[in-house]
């Protein structure tokens, strides 16, 4: 689920607002600051100045989207669009089958999921939250392909499309997976083929 401008990182927030008579307006303002008040954040005197007026055309006007920002951050852009293609065109995550995901911890910040496939197309997802990590021995059972197949790189946040750096080919002997990133891995029925591209 995206929030109203994410795709593209917009700058506008999205604050309460709302159109009342102006004797509704005043308890709804009221209402609004007492129930934030529950966030520490907020509960705190100086942040109750800071809190936007729910009636006002002001509130409503900051958080108006700029669709411009879809060009000037087209990394960001890009990368939704292409998630939500992948999501809508890839046959493994297009039809997931019940139970047919299975996930395991390979490290402090990173983690696995595999999507299995009738027809053992499976799919494995590497998400890593922290610095690069090196798999060397690779005893997770969810990261061996099926017999006689490999891995091959189907996408990655680290594409320089997204305003990554690329990323680098898994290897025979260990793979690196950059930090703060997401790959996603499909079966090569290829034998000959050598990891990811």
């Amino acid at each position: 689920m995206l929030f109203q401008g994410e795709e593209f990182a917009a700058s506008a927030p999205f604050l309460y607002f709302a159109d009342h008579n102006p004797e509704l307006a005043k308890l709804v303002a009221v209402g609004r600051r007492k129930f934030l008040e529950q966030f520490p954040s907020v509960a705190c005197p100086e942040s109750k100045s800071c809190l936007a007026n729910p009636e006002s055309k002001a509130t409503f006007n900051r958080c108006k989207l700029d669709f411009s920002e879809r060009e000037r951050h087209s990394h960001y852009y890009a990368l939704h669009r292409d998630l939500l293609k992948l999501r809508r065109e890839d046959p493994v995550f297009h039809q997931p089958r019940p139970g047919g995901v299975d996930g395991a911890v390979l490290g402090n910040e990173a983690f696995v999921l595999r999507f299995f496939s009738e027809e053992g197309d499976d799919r494995l997802m590497l998400v890593n939250l922290g610095a690069d990590l090196q798999l060397n021995a690779q005893p997770e059972p969810l990261l061996a392909p099926i017999e006689d197949t490999t891995w091959k790189l189907i996408w990655s946040s680290e594409d320089p499309r997204y305003g990554g750096f690329g990323t680098p080919p898994l290897g025979d002997e260990g793979w690196r997976i950059p930090g703060h990133a997401t790959l996603v891995l499909a079966t090569d029925k290829n034998a000959d083929s050598k990891g990811c591209a």
